[in-house]
């Protein structure tokens, strides 16, 4: 299922959203005056969609994964 929310009730309400994409296999597409600026998925499921075999993408998102790790 996609939804469609504005950035400002996303950033109040993330970690639900953030659940409901991991558990539920949401779709969140967050909106800033109407217009679409960003989306969050299952973190699975986007590694599939970059098709992380790709050098360049899966160097990003171990970078990406190892910096968060820190936190």
């Amino acid at each position: 299922m996609v939804n469609h929310i504005a950035i400002t009730k996303a950033r109040i309400n993330l970690g639900l959203i953030v659940k409901r994409a991991h558990l539920n296999g949401e779709y969140f597409i967050l909106e800033k005056y109407g217009i679409p600026i960003a989306g969050i998925m299952n973190g699975n499921e986007m590694e599939d969609y970059l098709g992380i075999n790709k050098k360049r993408v899966k160097q990003k998102y171990k970078k990406l994964s190892s910096r968060d790790k820190a936190y």
